[in-house]
């Protein structure tokens, strides 16, 4: 599968770990957790049409390791960009310029970045500062559905993570097509 475009930047809890069953150590490090139904599926397909995946999430890196290793999913992603080690949380452009840098994207490729995250105030309101196309899973009851303001407004939105491979598709398909058009 020929490699994509579009590049996918993915938020974790309730994007595609469902943070209601997370189990924590006595130092807060999650040491297990369910996934929302469907995710799975979701990055494999992904990865398997050629897509790269990037973790651009809020937390400790060992919380991170411990879930995605042992649900099988750690090496869906080409990179993982933790809170702990950027010393910055999302809406933070610190977060989505890190994930961008190791992956060796610049600030002028953000137009090929997309930005799936569950909550507006942060995943969302990050990527429309920067100019990266943002994508609204409204999964959970846990965080507002309605923006704050215009900032926190998403591009598109997707109900359950299956939806993302469809949408994916066509974004890719939209940048392929522009950039066909520019030469």
């Amino acid at each position: 599968m020929s490699e994509k475009k579009l590049i996918l930047f993915l938020d974790s809890g309730d994007t595609i770990i469902d943070e209601s069953t997370e189990t924590r150590d006595e130092e807060g490090i999650v040491t297990s957790a369910s996934i929302i139904p469907g995710a799975d599926i979701m990055l494999k397909t992904l990865v398997e049409r050629g897509y790269t995946l990037v973790m651009v999430a809020d937390g400790d890196a060992q919380s991170f390791k411990n879930v995605y290793k042992q649900l099988g999913l750690y090496d869906y992603f080409t990179t993982m960009i933790y809170s702990e080690n950027i010393k910055a949380t999302k809406p933070s452009a610190r977060m989505f310029k890190a994930a961008a840098g190791s992956i060796e994207l610049s600030e002028a490729d953000f137009g090929r970045v997309a930005m799936v995250g569950n909550n507006l105030s942060r995943d969302i309101k990050g990527a429309n500062a920067l100019g990266i196309t943002s994508i609204f899973i409204n999964w959970t009851p846990r965080y507002p559905h309605e923006p704050a303001d215009e900032s926190e407004r998403p591009v598109y939105t997707i109900s359950e993570p299956l939806q993302l491979l469809d949408l994916a598709d066509q974004l890719n398909e939209q940048l392929v097509n522009e950039s066909l058009a520019a030469n």
